[in-house]
């Protein structure tokens, strides 16, 4: 079955979309969230070196001449 029938089948409907739409900025504070704390705890120094203040934790490396 392709997704467009599966899509086809589903009751969603103009108010079901309002829905949506209206959580979409709750949604994307709660990932944001999620993925600080992901950082915060796994110590992810990949990222965390970009991130203002917390960057502090990291001594950046010298260059020797």
């Amino acid at each position: 079955m392709s997704i467009k029938k599966i899509m086809q089948r589903l009751p969603v409907g103009k108010k079901h979309k309002q829905i949506a739409i209206s959580f979409l900025p709750s949604a994307a504070v709660f990932g944001l969230a999620a993925g600080m704390a992901l950082v915060y705890y796994t110590d992810w120094k990949v990222v965390a070196k970009y991130l203002p203040i917390y960057n502090t934790k990291f001594p950046k490396e010298e260059e020797e001449k």
